[in-house]
């Protein structure tokens, strides 16, 4: 990065000074910022010209001053030429440490790193979500794993991350951890969060990231249909927690709540709204966006179902949720009693709510965005995009209206303005 600079040489007196020689200083002036020291040496008032920024006189102690001043003027050249070949910001605080000898401490990247992770931590249920600060702590442990790996040492000066640092990183971690691509792609994009704070504080000139690129690739969403849907709502099932995990499960899939957001239900989130209908009207954990889902018939019978639940009853929750971990271990349990072979999770109930209930049934794209919370509708085309049969029944429907050519709209060609 190109910097500007100035060096002044003046004498600075003290409030105190009435008479006689003066310590003279060196002002190095930055890209607007300044850093002060003196040089040692002193001037009277009366032999110092202020324009030239140096003695007056062609005497031999006069003309020893001024060669003194040249000389840290050299220094200060010489200092800039130094900071530029190690690759050190230039800037009026690191030059004077460069003159006086004092040795810069080297910034390193796990330090800032974890750092980073202390803010997350003090910010989450605020800014961040508890996940997020998981999923920074996960990539910082693989950052420390890779440097001890790679480099042998338990951390590296942020200063000599570059392009080859990311390279072999993503080789560690494809090939030491077995990371599939997109989360090798995940844990490198939480690392350049990292490199970018180096940069806003100008730690970094160079972005490290200059030319790199980062593939994802489209991940097949899993979702039921709806005679996978239909076989785990009429299951007899023996047990109460799989009963109650299932009505949970069933719940999301007719709203599109993620587990956070079912976790943190409340009643009181759960009113009439538009038409005279019932609606749920919450805030998703993940992204912070208000959410309101008009409520289908089979969401509203498990929330009468569970209205008088004693956890529900204590708490002012909507249902008693347990923990993610023992949602989808009952749910493994539920799904082999109904003969699903898909791998069940409790984030598949959101899935098919954007597929099997909504997007296949006609509603309307846009809508389904902004039931499931989405910031934007590109990230609800991916279900869209695997809703094969909702073409195919669009093309039904075209070859009954190409028998009886009446009912086909006709193309009106738009005339050109010359």
């Amino acid at each position: 990065m190109r910097v500007t600079f100035s060096i002044l040489f003046y004498l600075k007196k003290t409030k105190s000074h009435v008479d006689g020689p003066v310590p003279i200083y060196m002002r190095i002036t930055v890209d607007g910022q300044r850093a002060e020291l003196s040089i040692n040496r002193e001037c009277d008032p009366a032999d110092w010209s202020v324009g030239a920024s140096r003695a007056r006189g062609n005497k031999e102690k006069v003309r020893s001053l001024n060669a003194y001043i040249d000389d840290w003027l050299a220094s200060v050249y010489d200092a800039e030429k130094e900071l530029l070949l190690a690759g050190s910001p230039i800037t009026a605080s690191t030059l004077k440490r460069k003159l006086i000898g004092e040795v810069e401490k080297p910034l390193l990247l796990i330090d800032i790193f974890k750092e980073h992770n202390r803010k997350v931590k003090a910010l989450v249920g605020n800014e961040f979500a508890a996940g997020t600060l998981t999923r920074y702590e996960t990539s910082l442990k693989h950052t420390q794993n890779f440097i001890r790996w790679y480099y042998k040492v338990e951390d590296i000066d942020i200063k000599k991350v570059n392009h080859d640092f990311i390279s072999n990183y993503e080789f560690y971690l494809r090939t030491e951890r077995k990371c599939e691509n997109n989360s090798a792609i995940k844990y490198i994009k939480n690392f350049k969060k990292i490199i970018r704070i180096c940069q806003f504080n100008g730690w970094l000139e160079k972005d490290p990231f200059l030319n790199y690129k980062l593939k994802v690739r489209p991940v097949e969403r899993t979702f039921l249909n709806n005679e996978e849907l239909m076989l785990i709502t009429n299951k007899k099932l023996v047990a109460d927690r799989l009963n109650q995990v299932r009505d949970i499960f069933l719940f999301s899939c007719y709203t599109g709540l993620a587990y956070s957001d079912i976790k943190k239900l409340k009643k009181s989130e759960i009113n009439k709204g538009a038409n005279n209908e019932m609606w749920m009207s919450t805030v998703r954990t993940k992204t912070s966006i208000p959410v309101k889902v008009p409520l289908l018939p089979p969401a509203l019978k498990l929330i009468d179902k569970y209205k008088d639940h004693p956890v529900s009853s204590n708490s002012g929750l909507a249902f008693p949720v347990l923990t993610n971990q023992k949602m989808n271990s009952y749910l493994k349990e539920i799904s082999d009693a109904c003969g699903i072979i898909k791998e069940l999770t409790y984030h598949i109930a959101r899935h098919t709510f954007a597929t099997t209930v909504t997007l296949a049934n006609g509603v309307p794209i846009e809508s389904v965005s902004k039931m499931l919370g989405h910031t934007n509708i590109k990230m609800t085309q991916h279900y869209a995009k695997i809703l094969d049969t909702t073409v195919g029944d669009h093309m039904i429907l075209l070859k009954e209206k190409l028998k009886d050519p009446k009912k086909l709209k006709q193309f009106k060609p738009v005339k050109e303005h010359i």
